[in-house]
C-alpha cells in the first residue's frame, strides 16, 4: 500500500517540470553506434525496445497495464500504451511542448533528478529521442486529459507543430516510426526476437498485457502472466524434469532496492540463470548476481548441515557444484542503477550485492524450514556434479596445460605461420577429405586448418567429464589455447577468427549445430566478442563455355542459367560436399577473403538462444518436432 501512495502522489507531479533536459541531439545520426550499439539487426531491434521501455516505465509506476506493438507491412513500428500520456504543456527549457523536447533533445525525460519515475529502464533517458533521430519519420500521438494531439518528425526534426487538441476516448501515448534506411543495414524486424523480449517483460511485470501484431503475416501474440517470475521459471523449465514441485519464490525490499528471485532445480546438466536490473537483461550479470550466488551457496550448505544431508566429514558444496541443473530468475529495481557500458549488460552498484545476499539468505533459510523436502534433491544433484567435476579435473588440466603452453598442439592441426592472433583465422572443417583440400588451398600465412572426424559430442546432454574425454573437443580446446568455462582467457586465444566450415547438407548443418552448442555453452565469450563465423560454400558450379560462376543460392542459379545465351548448353554441378571441390576451387569460393561469404555468429538474445539450443539439442523429442514444424517455412536450402 505504501508504494501505491507514492504512485498517487507522483501522478500529480507528472508535468513539464518533471522532464529534465541535459543536452542536445546533434551527434546521434553521425555516431549511432554510440547510442544503440551498432546499425545491424541488433541496433534495429534496440529501437523497438527503447520505445516499449518508455511504456513499461509507465507500467512500473502504476499507470499503464496494456501495451500494443504493431509491425506494419512497410517495416514501420507503432507502440501504444494506456499510460498518462507524455506531457504536452510548454517546457521551461525552450517554451516548446514538452513532448517535442522529449523527442528532440538527448537526455530529456522523466528519469532524471526528481522526475516522474522512481525506477526506470531504457537508455538512461536518451531512448525515444535516439529513435526519433534514427527514423525517416516519427509520429507521436498523445491522449491526455480527454484531448488527443499529434506531431510529426523527420530524421529527428519536427516538421509540424503539435496539433490542436481533438476529443479523445482513450488515454496514453502512441509512437509510430520508420527506421532510416540511410542508417540501418537491413530494415527487417524479426518477430521471434521481439516476441522473446515482450515475453520477458510480461513475466517480469505481472498483470501487464503486451500484445504484438505482425501485419506482414497477420501473426499475433498476447502475453499476460499473473504468476510473475515464478511462472517465468516454470516456463523456462517446461521441457525439463524438476527435482521438486513449485519454484522457490522470494520477494522483498532491502535499502530501497526491490528484489524478486525464483529458482528451481532440474535434471539437466546446464545452468540457466537470468538476471535483470530495472527490467534490463544484464547478460554479464553484476553485483546482484554475486549476491545471489553467495547467499545460495551459504544457505544450502547451512540447511544441508542442519538436515544432516551433507555429512560431517564432507566438504561444503561450492558455487560450481550448485550450478548444474539450476534455473533462476533474479530481478532487482533501484532508483539509480549504474551499468557498465552504454549497452547495459552488467550492473555495478556495490550496495546491491549486500541487499540481495541478505534477502535471499534469510528467505532461503525460512523456505528450507517450511519445505524441508527440497534440500535433499538439491544436495544430491550437487554431489553428483562435484564427483563429475572431480573426475574431469585431470582431463581439464591436461587439456588446459597443452592449450596454454602451445607446445603440444594437436597433430591434425595445420597451423599458420603468423603468430599474431588478431591477423589469423582457424577453419574447423568437417572430414579429412575437405580438410585435405582446405590445407592445400589455404594461405598458410594466416589460415590454420583443423579437420574433425565425424560429429562431436552433444554437450547439451553430457557432464563436463564426459565432454572433456571427447577427443575432438579436446583437440578444439587445445588448438584455440584459451581454456573453457570460468577459466576462459580471451587474451590467450590463438586465432581471432574461428570459422566453422561444413557441407551444405543435413549432416553439415547438424555438425555446425553441435559445434555452436559447444561454443555457446562453454566459450560464450567467442560469440560475445565476435570471433565466431560460419563459412558459406557454394551450392553450384555453373559453366558456359570457358565462363565459370559459383552460385550460393537457388535464386542465383536461376539467374545465371536464364542469362546465358544458350541455357541448354549450361553445365551445372551440384556440390554435395566440400570434398568435391579441388583446393583451388575451395580457396576461390570459400576461403579467399576477397570472394568468400562469412556469417558472423552474434548473440542478440541470450534468452532466445538458450531456448533454441535446449529445444534442438536437449532430451525431449516433442518440443524439437514442434520447433521444426513451426519453422519449416524458414528453410531456404534442404538437401535430402
Amino acid at each position: 500500500m505504501e508504494n501505491n501512495n507514492n504512485i498517487t502522489n507522483s501522478a500529480s507531479n507528472y508535468g513539464a517540470e518533471s522532464i529534465k533536459v541535459l543536452e542536445g541531439l546533434e551527434a546521434v545520426r553521425k555516431r549511432p553506434g554510440m547510442y544503440i550499439g551498432d546499425t545491424s539487426t541488433r541496433g534495429l531491434h534496440h529501437l523497438v525496445y527503447e520505445v516499449v521501455d518508455n511504456s513499461v516505465d509507465e507500467a512500473m509506476a502504476g499507470f499503464c497495464d496494456e501495451i500494443k506493438i504493431t509491425i506494419h507491412t512497410d517495416e514501420s513500428i507503432s507502440v501504444q500504451d494506456n499510460g498518462r500520456g507524455i506531457p504536452t504543456d510548454p517546457h521551461p527549457y525552450n517554451g516548446r511542448p514538452t513532448s517535442e523536447v522529449v523527442l528532440t533533445v538527448l537526455h530529456a525525460g522523466g528519469k532524471f533528478g526528481n522526475g516522474a519515475y522512481k525506477v526506470s529502464g531504457g537508455l538512461h533517458g536518451v531512448g525515444v529521442s535516439v529513435v526519433n533521430a534514427l527514423s525517416e519519420w516519427l509520429i507521436v500521438t498523445i491522449a491526455r486529459d480527454g484531448v488527443e494531439k499529434t506531431q510529426r518528425f523527420e530524421r529527428g526534426v519536427p516538421v509540424t507543430d503539435l496539433s490542436e487538441g481533438v476529443p479523445a476516448d482513450w488515454r496514453g501515448t502512441r509512437i509510430e516510426y520508420l527506421p532510416d534506411k540511410e542508417i540501418f543495414e537491413d530494415v527487417h524486424h524479426s518477430l521471434d526476437t521481439l516476441k522473446s523480449r515482450f515475453k520477458e517483460l510480461a513475466f517480469l511485470n505481472p498483470g501487464l498485457k503486451i500484445s504484438v501484431l505482425d501485419e506482414r503475416t497477420n501473426e499475433s501474440r498476447e502475453y499476460l502472466f499473473k504468476g510473475g517470475i515464478g511462472a517465468f521459471v516454470k516456463y523456462i523449465d517446461r521441457d525439463r524434469m524438476p527435482l521438486f514441485e513449485n519454484p522457490v519464490v522470494l520477494s522483498g525490499t532491502r535499502d530501497n532496492i526491490s528484489i524478486d528471485v525464483a529458482f528451481q532445480y532440474n535434471d539437466s546438466y546446464q545452468e540457466h540463470v537470468y538476471t535483470y536490473a530495472n527490467l534490463i537483461h544484464t547478460i554479464e550479470g553484476g553485483t546482484h548476481l554475486v549476491g545471489l550466488r553467495t547467499a545460495l551457496t551459504r544457505a544450502i550448505n547451512e540447511a544441508a548441515r542442519n538436515a544432516k544431508v551433507l555429512k560431517e566429514k564432507e566438504e561444503n558444496l561450492s558455487g560450481d557444484d550448485l550450478k548444474e541443473g539450476l534455473t533462476c530468475v533474479l530481478s532487482v529495481r533501484l532508483s539509480e542503477p549504474q551499468f557498465e557500458g552504454q549497452t547495459k549488460t552488467k550492473l555495478g552498484n556495490s550496495e546491491v550485492r549486500g541487499a540481495v545476499d541478505s534477502l535471499v539468505y534469510e528467505g532461503l533459510m525460512s523456505t528450507f524450514e517450511d519445505r524441508p523436502e527440497i534440500i535433499k534433491p538439491i544436495v544430491e544433484k550437487a554431489l553428483k556434479a562435484r564427483r563429475a567435476r572431480e573426475a574431469a579435473k585431470k582431463a581439464r588440466e591436461l587439456v588446459r596445460k597443452g592449450a596454454m603452453s602451445g607446445l603440444s598442439l594437436p597433430g591434425k592441426l595445420a597451423d599458420c605461420s603468423s603468430k599474431h592472433a588478431e591477423d589469423t583465422e582457424l577453419y574447423i572443417v568437417e572430414g579429412d577429405s575437405a580438410g585435405g583440400s582446405a590445407k592445400q588451398g589455404r594461405d598458410r600465412t594466416f589460415q590454420a586448418i583443423l579437420p574433425l572426424r565425424g560429429k562431436i559430442l552433444n554437450v547439451e546432454k553430457a557432464h563436463m567429464d564426459k565432454m572433456l574425454a571427447n577427443r575432438e573437443i579436446q583437440t578444439i580446446i587445445t588448438a584455440l589455447g584459451c581454456g573453457i568455462g570460468n577459466k576462459f582467457d580471451a587474451a590467450k586465444l590463438r586465432y581471432h577468427k574461428i570459422i566453422i566450415m561444413t557441407d551444405a547438407d543435413v549432416d553439415g548443418a547438424h555438425i555446425s549445430t553441435l559445434l555452436l552448442t559447444f561454443f555457446y555453452r562453454h566459450m560464450p565469450e567467442l560469440l560475445a566478442q565476435g570471433y565466431l563465423y560460419l563459412a558459406q560454400p557454394p551450392l553450384y558450379r555453373v559453366a558456359f563455355g570457358k565462363t565459370v560462376n559459383y552460385c550460393y543460392t537457388d535464386r542465383e542459379l536461376r539467374q545465371h542459367v536464364d542469362s546465358a545465351p544458350d541455357p541448354a548448353k549450361v553445365s551445372v554441378q551440384r556440390y554435395k560436399g566440400l570434398g568435391e571441390m579441388n583446393p583451388e576451387q575451395l580457396w576461390e569460393t570459400t576461403m579467399n577473403p576477397e570472394n568468400r561469404i562469412l556469417k558472423k555468429v552474434e548473440l542478440d538474445d541470450n534468452f532466445l538462444a538458450d531456448e533454441y539450443f535446449d529445444i534442438l539439442m536437449g532430451d525431449k523429442v516433442e518440443p524439437r518436432r514442434e520447433f521444426i514444424i513451426s519453422n519449416a517455412h524458414e528453410v531456404k536450402n534442404l538437401d535430402v
